[in-house]
């Protein structure tokens, strides 16, 4: 038995990970991402879903060729905001390569989490254009179910007929993590068998990016876009906008055992501080960051010199690669071991941030590291920032032995959260 105590020594269920989805910038599933970033594909262009040209930022990292009608009804798709069908689409794939049949037999213990930062902005977006243009009578009867942050929630439960607990977390761009976390939280504690988590996102409307703009926390490298997303690099010049959605299937040790399913990793711990110091900018060099990686290890039972591989935050703002980089220094300096014997990757070079959804995803990367023995680099980093000097894969992808796995989310208002995955063993 895997659910009395763990060999981390905690009390609680062991939780493992079945099932993983993603709709992305760089791959509308787990394989094609997979090979774009392994190849150091970026998903950076123009604009395509509206017209920029009034924007400073005139780039995203869009979702390109996704048809929701692969997945659900028209009728179902036209009453899902575009971060809903992500959800949905990305929530479809993770059951199916899970092998999870969801029955009456099961279906009450089985639970969905899927946060977002800003939630159905697309819809509500469309219909204020409405309201001014044509008055509040011609307002879509489905708005209010369709732009709240827990539609994807709601969908993805209404589709697959999951009877267990079902909300939306939001904590800005620690949103999938901190779904992911709650969903190993819940099942450790032997309130759910099942947990279908992680995070969804369509920010790329006009006024999310005039807002980042006004913020001045948006990249503006209009000339040559593909390499406009720069984490780490002296010449970065903030982050770039991306949309997406990334899900995984989360089981007791136990239940998945018995019914055979494949396991990609187990989860280790999960961790989440505040700052509790700024509406935007990190703690000075990156305390809250530093408590939270801290507090993941402790609960994981792990040192510093356990972790194979950093997934970062790395949004190529200047602040958030400085205060990340001190923070990971800070940890991983001790008892004679240093964090420069650590492979980071900043996969957001490739995917652009994906703020709600950007969590899940690298989620999903880490575990897609241990599974494959291989690390995706950080693209764009040509010119080496003094104060950012650690390991960051630069460009190439690196084969690397991934036993354990840490992922940082960091998001503005202070949120920090952290998770460890490692590989399975009885």
């Amino acid at each position: 038995m895997t659910n009395a105590i763990n060999h981390n020594g905690q009390n609680g269920k062991r939780v493992v990970v079945t099932g993983m989805g993603v709709i992305s910038p760089v791959g509308l599933n787990i394989p094609d991402m997979w090979a774009s970033l392994i190849a150091g594909k970026s998903g950076v262009d123009y604009i395509s879903g509206f017209d920029p040209t009034p924007l400073e930022t005139k780039f995203a990292a869009e979702v390109k060729g996704f048809d929701p009608m692969m997945y659900v009804s028209r009728k179902e798709a036209h009453r899902m905001d575009r971060f809903t069908q992500f959800a949905v689409a990305a929530s479809l794939q993770a059951v199916e390569s899970s092998g999870l049949k969801i029955t009456n037999g099961n279906s009450e213990e089985t639970g969905v989490i899927i946060g977002s930062s800003v939630g159905g902005l697309l819809s509500i977006s469309e219909q204020l254009k409405i309201l001014n243009e044509d008055g509040p009578k011609r307002i879509s009867p489905i708005l209010a179910p369709t732009m709240t942050g827990d539609a994807p929630s709601v969908q993805v439960s209404l589709v697959l007929g999951t009877k267990g607990l079902s909300y939306s977390p939001s904590s800005a761009c620690s949103s999938g993590s901190d779904a992911i976390g709650q969903a190993y939280q819940v099942i450790k504690a032997g309130d759910a068998k099942v947990m279908i988590a992680g995070g969804a996102e369509a920010p790329v409307v006009p006024l999310i990016v005039a807002a980042f703009n006004s913020l001045r926390a948006l990249s503006t490298s209009n000339n040559g876009v593909k390499a406009s997303c720069r984490p780490f690099d002296a010449e970065r010049d903030g982050f770039v906008l991306g949309e997406g959605a990334a899900i995984l299937v989360m089981e007791d040790a136990d239940h998945a055992i018995e019914r055979g399913a494949p396991i990609l990793a187990e989860i280790a711990s999960y961790s989440t501080t505040s700052d509790a110091f700024h509406l935007t900018q990190p703690a000075p060099d990156g305390e809250g960051a530093a408590r939270a990686l801290r507090l993941a290890l402790k609960k994981a039972n792990l040192t510093p010199n356990d972790i194979d591989y950093i997934n970062a935050h790395g949004t190529a703002t200047l602040l958030n690669d400085r205060t990340e980089t001190r923070a990971i220094k800070s940890v991983f300096h001790v008892n004679g071991y240093d964090a420069y014997h650590i492979p980071i990757s900043a996969t957001k070079s490739m995917t652009g941030h994906l703020i709600g959804a950007a969590g899940s995803l690298e989620a999903a990367i880490s575990v897609l590291a241990i599974n494959h023995g291989i690390v995706p680099p950080t693209i764009n980093l040509t010119h080496p920032d003094p104060e950012c000097d650690l390991d960051y894969v630069p460009n190439k992808a690196r084969p690397v032995k991934v036993k354990t796995a840490m992922s940082n989310s960091f998001g503005f208002g202070g949120h920090n959260s952290v998770l460890i995955f490692r590989q399975y063993s009885q």
